[in-house]
């Protein structure tokens, strides 16, 4: 089994604690800041804790309708958490599961937004290079816009 590791990092200017607020409100948030990508995201068991499984139903941006993913870890005192897609055609048919790491790393006034990903392949296929610049386009994007959507939030945020 192959796996390929997708890193992100951004730097916000926006408080660590005010970003993982409102990432925890995803989504809510998700659909309204990149709705050509996030139609739609649906827990579906659990509080949002570790567990939890949810769906997301992608917009027309993507090549992808549906996804399900489950929270790994979730800690909120290191502005950190985990989950893993394991069923839907964001597979692709090639992956068995997708796990993303999000961690926020306190800098300055701001914070360090670091996500990896992690996807296990069911062979030797893997997803291309393209693919893989996209999602992190994709992903670099929806940060930038929950960070807005925050800020212009401030009294939620």
């Amino acid at each position: 089994m192959t796996t390929v590791t997708n890193e992100i990092e951004i730097v916000s200017s926006y408080p660590t604690e005010k970003v993982f607020k409102a990432f925890k409100d995803f989504e809510k948030i998700a659909p309204i800041v990149n709705p050509a990508v996030f139609k739609s995201v649906e827990t579906i068991e659990g509080d949002g804790g570790v567990g939890t499984i949810k769906v997301f139903t992608f917009g027309e941006a993507v090549p992808f309708t549906n996804a399900k993913y489950k929270v790994d870890a979730f800690d909120e005192g290191n502005y950190s958490y985990t989950y893993t897609f394991f069923e839907g055609d964001n597979l692709m048919g090639i992956l068995d599961s997708i796990t993303q790491h999000v961690k926020l790393v306190p800098s300055g006034d701001g914070c360090i937004f670091k996500q990896t990903i992690i996807y296990k392949c069911k062979g030797d296929e893997k997803p291309s290079d393209e693919v893989l610049k996209a999602e992190k386009e994709l992903y670099k994007q929806t940060f930038k816009g929950i960070e807005a959507y925050a800020a212009a939030h401030s009294e939620e945020y």
